[in-house]
């Protein structure tokens, strides 16, 4: 059995996998021995993974738990056609490793809706070629908010949303809500044009916000980046 670590700036997530297979996943706060003793017990973990966007020092746990520290130099089970590889966030990687895992000798576009809206290709050749970051939902009502005198700090309400704002909320709502719209969906034809047999995967917090088309080249996977770490795992245990 494999154990998965995955540090994002706010959360964890812990997650144990036998095989491909998915067993148990948490969501902690931070992130400490005591939590990973509680949610290991019940397994035999062999080899796991660490993966965090934080600049902090886990040595120790790395050598206790037998994980390998996922970084820009570890071997990969695709191809990276990315010119800055070492400033590429670890997360878009794993989603891409975990897109191919699933959809193999296939072109995928991962679109993460967590923070920032991350778009991510991987063509069918196992290649990497990169792809593009926006503001994501939370982000957009934050920057209105903070760059100008007047406008407020809004609360998503999905059950307020407008199309046509009728109060400066919902102005807000709807301006926000409707571009990112707007944007995935424009995003998603543009590939396609390009790109033959495209599929796309919708992984992060906010992906089922968001009415997004066509409905049969799009897969929803919530753990998509956990499965993509424990991909990394599986290759560099053959290799």
């Amino acid at each position: 059995m494999h154990l998965v670590i995955d540090q994002g700036n706010t959360h964890v997530k812990l997650a144990v996998f036998e095989q491909d297979r998915l067993l148990d996943c948490q969501t902690h706060a931070e992130l400490n021995d005591e939590i990973i003793q509680s949610f290991i017990a019940q397994y035999t973990i062999q080899k796991g993974i660490f993966s965090s966007v934080k600049k902090e020092n886990h040595t120790e746990l790395l050598k206790k738990y037998n994980l390998i520290h996922f970084s820009s130099v570890t071997p990969l089970p695709l191809s990276i056609n990315y010119k800055t590889p070492t400033t590429l966030g670890l997360d878009r990687i794993a989603a891409v490793a975990g897109a191919q895992q699933k959809y193999s000798n296939t072109n995928v576009l991962v679109i993460d809706m967590g923070t920032c809206i991350t778009y991510d290709f991987i063509d069918d050749k196992g290649v990497y070629w990169g792809g593009s970051i926006s503001p994501g939902l939370q982000m957009r009502f934050k920057a209105m908010h903070h760059y100008t005198d007047q406008l407020p700090l809004v609360a998503f309400n999905k059950e307020k949303l407008k199309l046509i704002g009728d109060t400066t909320e919902n102005a807000i709502q709807s301006g926000a809500y409707y571009g990112i719209e707007a944007e995935i969906n424009g995003v998603i034809q543009q590939y396609m044009q390009k790109h033959d047999g495209l599929q796309i995967i919708i992984t992060g917090g906010d992906g089922n916000l968001f009415d997004i088309a066509p409905k049969n080249r799009i897969f929803a996977d919530e753990f998509l980046v956990l499965k993509g770490l424990n991909e990394i795992i599986n290759y560099n245990d053959k290799n």
